[in-house]
């Protein structure tokens, strides 16, 4: 099995920088999260044998397990999934990255526990780029409230955002291009709100499918699952 994901992580990574050839890009702007929902453990030991650092889960519950289990300081762990404000005192001690912040309460409960233990925590504001009343994320207006209370935090570091385009077949990816973009531009609509600890400079965004077209489109963060770990048995 080390081997599949080694390979798989080997041509994904060939196809991030494929993709920043053509779009000109340094493909060291560019960071795989790869997503272990629902993997075991031992999957993420083999993809961080085989060099990769980031890993991102969906569940807090899931992710708060797979942290205790696995204390290997160098990982970086991310929360891409919904975020819910009682589970976030789960991961503080040990998330370096959470990309579904919402709603500034998080933010504020986030401040709250991480202040507690001196630790920064990286945080990505998700925008609803599909308009799918299922995908999480604020609205373009919210944007300007949260950046703005974000300001004044000492533990949180807003540092871009997050976006889920539709999820489309391979051959239709062209039709997520206009999502992408626009994640894009309300992150360069907004750049008059950052301050110390609000650097809108990451665009966490593009996945299996799409990630060519997102990096196309300026994505500096990809969340990667199925095409390192290979289908999910829900």
């Amino acid at each position: 099995m080390s081997e599949d994901i080694c390979q798989n992580l080997s041509t994904l990574n060939n196809r991030i920088t494929e993709a920043c050839k053509q779009a000109g890009r340094d493909p060291k702007e560019i960071t795989l999260v790869a997503v272990s929902k629902m993997k075991p453990l031992e999957n993420i030991k083999e993809a961080f044998g085989c060099g990769q650092i980031h890993f991102g889960e969906n569940r807090a519950k899931e992710l708060q397990d797979k942290m205790e289990a696995y204390e290997e300081e160098q990982i970086q762990w991310h929360m891409v999934g919904n975020l819910q404000t009682n589970k976030i005192k789960y991961m503080v001690e040990r998330v370096n990255w959470i990309h579904s912040i919402e709603k500034s309460k998080y933010l504020r409960e986030i401040e709250k526990r991480a202040s507690r233990i001196n630790r920064t925590i990286n945080t990505l504001i998700q925008i609803n780029i599909s308009g799918e009343d299922q995908k999480s994320g604020c609205e373009e207006d919210d944007l300007e409230e949260i950046l703005t209370y974000a300001q004044g935090l000492d533990h949180v570091r807003v540092c871009g955002l997050m976006g889920m385009a539709s999820f489309v077949d391979p051959e239709e990816v062209e039709k997520v291009r206009p999502q992408f973009q626009k994640l894009r531009q309300i992150r360069d609509n907004h750049r008059k709100f950052e301050a110390d600890n609000v650097q809108l400079d990451e665009l966490s965004m593009g996945m299996t499918n799409d990630m060519e077209v997102a990096i196309e489109e300026g994505a500096t963060m990809v969340r990667v699952g199925r095409a390192i770990f290979g289908e999910r048995n829900y």
